[in-house]
């Protein structure tokens, strides 16, 4: 079964190179009043964690409605840049970059428990795993220049599992977060075209 959300797609290597296969796939695609230079730097440099919307604002919120209870002040969030050779998350590396044009990281994990559990894998054996049990996610930034001066920006997220049992428990986790997952990615493009410096 495949999801698509967004009928545009650019054709690109680095996704399709690291996880051509998969069993879910969500997109979403923002035109952007801004060069594609611009653009790209903007999602080359993002941190994952200034992405803000209400709904984002609150879940975080409540996340750390234990810890006040507690007595406790919820840590102060990490800088996330997955699209970077220093994120520092498990089981996340950077897949690739063409400079310009696309940039792509990845995951493996099981990401379908409550308890998310990170499988750390090197780059060079990420498109070939396939122990069972796991799951693969691929992401990619892809840029693409208008002809009127401004850009293309489309954010893709891929996932794939090495087994069928995983892909059954996959497939129910996905019904219950596509759409909060299809909100993230269009937090997302807004961010970066704020970043890239796009008119409100």
């Amino acid at each position: 079964m495949t999801s698509i959300v967004s009928s545009e797609r650019i054709d690109d290597d680095l996704i399709d190179r690291h996880l051509p296969t998969y069993d879910v796939v969500i997109t979403e695609s923002l035109v952007i009043d801004a060069d594609a230079d611009a653009v790209f730097a903007a999602a080359r440099d993002l941190d994952f964690m200034t992405v803000r919307t209400p709904l984002l604002t609150a879940s975080m919120f409540a996340r750390g409605v234990p810890a006040r209870l507690r007595g406790h002040t919820p840590p102060r969030p990490p800088v996330l840049r997955l699209a970077s050779e220093s994120a520092g998350l498990p089981g996340w590396l950077l897949l690739g970059v063409i400079p310009g044009r696309e940039i792509a990281f990845g995951a493996v994990g099981k990401f379908w428990q409550s308890d998310i559990e990170w499988r750390d894998v090197p780059l060079e054996d990420f498109a070939a795993f396939a122990e069972p049990g796991w799951g693969k996610i691929a992401c990619h930034f892809a840029v693409h220049p208008l002809a009127d001066g401004r850009t293309s920006l489309t954010y893709e997220c891929r996932t794939a599992t090495t087994d069928e049992a995983s892909r059954r428990r996959m497939m129910r986790y996905w019904a219950l977060i596509r759409l909060f997952v299809g909100h993230i990615m269009r937090a997302t493009c807004r961010t970066i075209a704020e970043h890239a410096g796009a008119p409100a």
